[in-house]
């Protein structure tokens, strides 16, 4: 009787069962292999992209993405170039429905950039700023859209115009920065705990390294970092993966009125370590951001 056993599944079994007098071969040497430096990448979402541009010793980061917002809001194409009445129908409507963790470092001095260098906040792609463990502005990031002149960047922070005195300007990278680190191995890019929490296509993203101390005494374990990102309609918090107090930092801000009314509903999956609520005021929920008034982020 033939039972037809598969010819590889006996030489498998053969092999295995070691019916040979020669030495087994010895396992190839692992390879060694080094992770590349991190670098900027501008092609990554913003909040990915400039954790390279940010210092170590930075606790906190913001970045706003303004070609996102103005996605959203279906004016994409909006420049300096285009009708007075289109740019601030667009500032109108970013600053009442979009959740900006910044208004724009250049609008207060728009006029002078439009009139003497030919370009507005609204040539910013995102912006960018980062904060020391005293919450004071240790620096800042502004990527300019593509086509923006930025012969022209330069020569404003040559004449010292407006917040960019003493920026230093990458032209071919199209970026004004002032803080920044020129190590990337010294920068937040080479952080997993900080990589593994951005990188989400958002309206704005909000980093931190520490928890909330003003919302102490809540029954939840330690967190360390974690961000936030505020996405069309929904907000996701990111607190690191396999939490098991989750479910107690959701329902944190149920008894706080103010943040209940810019945060509706909450669903936690402690897997992963998201929290994802609906926007009920875009403007709200990221002026609490802006204000450490978020109870899911509370210190033990």
């Amino acid at each position: 009787m033939r039972y037809g056993v598969p010819v590889a599944l006996l030489a498998a079994v053969l092999v295995v069962g070691g019916c040979s007098d020669d030495e087994p071969p010895e396992p190839p040497a692992a390879v060694a292999t080094e992770a590349p430096d991190p670098a900027y990448d501008a092609s990554l979402e913003p909040s990915a992209a400039v954790l390279a541009l940010v210092p170590e010793t930075a606790q906190t980061l913001t970045v706003t993405d303004f070609d996102q917002v103005k996605l959203e809001l279906g004016l994409p194409d909006v420049g300096t170039g285009s009708d007075p009445a289109e740019v601030q129908e667009l500032w109108d409507r970013a600053v009442a429905e979009r959740p900006l963790l910044t208004p724009g470092m250049l609008r207060a001095d728009d006029g002078q950039l439009r009139k003497t260098y030919g370009f507005t906040q609204v040539d910013v792609a995102w912006e960018a700023h980062f904060f020391d463990d005293a919450d004071q502005e240790a620096g800042w990031v502004l990527a300019f859209r593509e086509g923006t002149d930025m012969q022209a960047v330069q020569r404003a922070v040559d004449d010292g115009a407006g917040p960019l005195t003493g920026a230093t300007v990458d032209a071919e990278q199209r970026l004004a920065t002032s803080g920044t680190t020129s190590d990337p191995t010294q920068s937040w890019a080479t952080d997993e705990a900080t990589t593994a929490m951005v990188g989400l296509p958002a309206n704005s993203t909000y980093v931190a390294r520490a928890c909330l101390p003003e919302a102490a005494g809540a029954d939840v374990d330690e967190l360390g970092t974690w961000s936030v990102q505020f996405e069309g309609s929904l907000v996701t918090a990111r607190l690191g993966e396999g939490r098991h107090d989750l479910f107690v930092r959701m329902r944190l801000g149920q008894a706080q009125p103010d943040f209940a009314a810019a945060y509706d509903g909450g669903v936690a999956d402690p897997r992963t370590g998201r929290i994802g609520y609906v926007m009920a005021d875009p403007a709200a929920a990221a002026g609490l951001a802006l204000a450490k008034g978020l109870p899911f982020a509370a210190c033990a």
